[in-house]
C-alpha cells in the first residue's frame, strides 16, 4: 500500500525529530559527520517543502483529496482524512515545523563574513565567502554545518579546474543575471537605478549585488595565482572573452556568463587533471536564515522582527557592509514590479498566476540570489508550482548579449551563427540551446512543460512486481503519481 504524500513527510520529520534528540550538537571540528544542527536544517528543508506543496497544489491532482488524485482509486483511501484533520491544518503545522526548526539554527550560527573584495593578489587577502565555497577543509567556517571532505589518492574530483576555464559548458542564464538587484537593492529597472547595461561584461556588473559581483567570472581577472609555479596546459590563469563558440566539454563556455563559485586560487588544486580536494558543502546556515523568512511569511503574511532582522544579516553579507531592513523595504520590496521580473524569473508565478505580493517574490527572489549554482533551484521551482506558465508559453534559455558589443572582441570569423552560435536573428542574446534548428527546443520554440513533470512517474516493473500475479498491472496495490501512464508512454498533460 502506498501512504498519502502528506504522511511519508510527517514520517520524515519523526525521524528527523529523533536524531535532533539523539545527535551532538554543531560538530566542533568535526562536520563531516551529521550533527544536531545538520538534522534541524533538514527538518526546516522537509517541512518547508512540504507545507509550500500542499500550500500551491491544493485541490490538485498532486496533493491527497485534491481532484484528480490517483490515490482515491485504491480502497484503502477511501474517506482519508489528514493526519491534522484538514489541509489547511497540514499547511500551518508544516509552515511552523520549518519556521521553529531553521530558527534554532539562525540564531545559534553566524554567516561567514565577506569582505566585499574579489582577491587578485595575495596583497588582497583572502574573502572568506569565496573561499568557503573552494577551501580544502570547511571545518573552520561556523556557517557549513555538513560537508563532504576530499583527500588525494582516496577520492578527487575536477571542480576547480571547470571553475578555472568555463564550468563544463555550464554557464549562468540572462534571466538570472538580470535578476540580480544592484548594490543598494533596487532592482535595474527602478528609476535612478546605476545599472549600466548588458553590452559588455563588465558593464554587468558595475554597482551590482556584491553575489554576482564576485561569483560571475570577467575577462581579464586572475584564476589562481597561490602557491608555486604551474605548468599545465589545461589551465588559464586569465579569464578570456567566453569561448562560446567552442563546443568542447572541459573547454567550452555556454551561455558567456560563466561561474566561479567554487574556484581555488590555489595553483597546487591544479597540477593534475581532476585532482581537486576542496570540500563540498552539503548544509550551511545560511539556508536556516532564508527558510525562516518564508515559512513564517508564507503562513502568517507578514514578517516578524526575526525574519526582518535575518533578511538584513543576509543582503550585509552580500554586500560586505551593513544593510538594514529599512533598507530592504525602501529599495527592494517598494520598488519591485513583479510584471518586469516575469521575463527573467519563473518564480514570478505559481499556478500560472503573476504573483502581486512583492514581499513574497522578494523573498524567492533572494533565495535565488544566495543559492546561486548550490543545487536548490529545481526544487524551489517545483514547491512553487512555478511552471504551469511554460506549458503554453514556451521560454527561451539565453545567455549574454553576444551581438552588441561583444562580438567586436573575438577574431573576424571566429563566430559562426548556425555552426558554433546562435544566430543574431533569433535574439541578441545567445541561446545556446538552439543553435541547432533541429534541436527538440529549437523546434517547440523553447522550453515547455508539463504537469506530470512535477513528480516522477513510478516504474511499470514497480507495478508489475507488487501485482497479485505479477503481470496484471490493474491488481498493484500502488498507483501511479498524476498524469503518468501505467504502462512506458509519454505523460497524458
Amino acid at each position: 500500500k502506498r501512504r498519502p504524500r502528506t504522511e511519508v513527510a510527517h514520517f520524515i520529520l519523526e525521524d528527523l525529530d529523533k536524531a535532533i534528540e539523539l545527535m551532538s550538537g554543531d560538530g566542533g571540528t568535526a562536520k563531516t559527520r551529521i550533527t544536531q544542527n545538520a538534522a534541524l536544517l533538514f527538518k526546516s528543508r522537509v517541512a518547508l517543502y512540504e507545507g509550500t506543496w500542499l500550500k500551491y497544489f491544493k485541490g490538485t491532482a498532486f496533493v491527497p483529496n485534491g481532484t484528480g488524485w490517483p490515490g482515491a482509486t485504491k480502497d484503502y483511501n477511501s474517506g482519508y482524512t489528514f493526519p491534522k484533520g484538514s489541509i489547511d491544518n497540514e499547511i500551518t503545522f508544516f509552515l511552523d515545523e520549518a519556521a521553529n526548526a531553521a530558527k534554532l539554527v539562525a540564531d545559534a550560527i553566524n554567516l561567514t563574513p565577506n569582505s566585499g573584495v574579489l582577491p587578485q593578489s595575495n596583497a588582497d587577502g583572502d574573502n572568506q565567502y569565496i573561499k568557503m565555497f573552494g577551501d580544502v577543509n570547511l571545518n573552520g567556517y561556523p556557517e557549513v554545518l555538513f560537508w563532504k571532505q576530499y583527500v588525494r589518492g582516496l577520492t578527487t574530483h575536477n571542480v576547480v579546474m571547470a571553475t578555472n576555464k568555463g564550468c563544463y559548458n555550464t554557464g549562468l542564464t540572462r534571466g538570472y543575471v538580470d535578476n540580480f538587484l544592484m548594490e543598494d537593492g533596487t532592482p535595474v529597472y527602478a528609476a535612478g537605478a546605476a545599472y549600466k547595461g548588458d553590452d559588455d561584461l563588465s558593464d554587468v556588473v558595475e554597482n551590482r549585488d556584491g553575489r554576482l559581483r564576485l561569483f560571475l567570472k570577467l575577462p581579464g581577472q586572475l584564476n589562481y595565482w597561490k602557491g608555486g609555479a604551474i605548468d599545465a596546459p589545461h589551465t588559464q590563469p586569465l579569464e578570456p572573452y567566453p569561448a562560446v563558440y567552442d563546443g568542447g566539454e572541459e573547454t567550452g563556455y555556454s551561455t558567456g556568463y560563466t561561474i566561479r563559485k567554487g574556484i581555488s586560487f590555489e595553483t597546487d588544486q591544479l597540477t593534475e587533471h581532476n585532482g581537486s580536494t576542496t570540500g563540498c558543502i552539503i548544509f550551511r546556515a545560511a539556508e536556516a536564515y532564508l527558510n525562516y523568512i518564508e515559512a513564517s511569511y508564507e503562513k502568517n503574511g507578514t514578517l516578524d522582527a526575526t525574519a526582518k532582522d535575518y533578511w538584513a544579516k543576509i543582503r550585509s553579507r552580500a554586500e560586505g557592509q551593513t544593510v538594514t531592513w529599512s533598507e530592504i523595504q525602501t529599495n527592494t520590496i517598494n520598488k519591485t514590479d513583479i510584471t518586469k521580473e516575469a521575463p527573467n524569473d519563473w518564480a514570478a508565478y505559481s499556478a500560472n498566476v503573476l504573483l502581486t505580493d512583492p514581499t513574497l517574490y522578494s523573498i524567492r527572489r533572494e533565495r535565488r540570489m544566495e543559492f546561486l549554482a548550490e543545487g536548490l533551484r529545481k526544487a524551489d521551482l517545483k514547491r512553487w508550482r512555478a511552471l504551469d506558465q511554460l506549458i503554453t508559453t514556451p521560454y527561451h534559455i539565453e545567455g549574454f548579449k553576444l551581438w552588441g558589443g561583444m562580438q567586436n572582441e573575438y577574431a573576424a570569423g571566429l563566430l559562426k551563427p548556425g555552426v558554433n552560435v546562435s544566430s543574431p536573428s533569433q535574439s541578441l542574446y545567445i541561446r545556446p540551446l538552439e543553435v541547432d534548428a533541429t534541436s527538440k527546443i529549437a523546434i517547440n520554440g523553447g522550453f515547455t512543460w508539463r504537469k506530470a513533470h512535477y513528480l516522477s512517474p513510478i516504474a511499470v516493473e514497480h507495478f508489475l512486481l507488487s501485482s497479485s500475479d505479477g503481470s496484471t498491472i490493474e491488481s498493484s496495490p500502488i498507483y501511479q503519481n498524476p498524469y503518468w501512464p501505467t504502462r512506458p508512454e509519454p505523460a497524458t498533460e
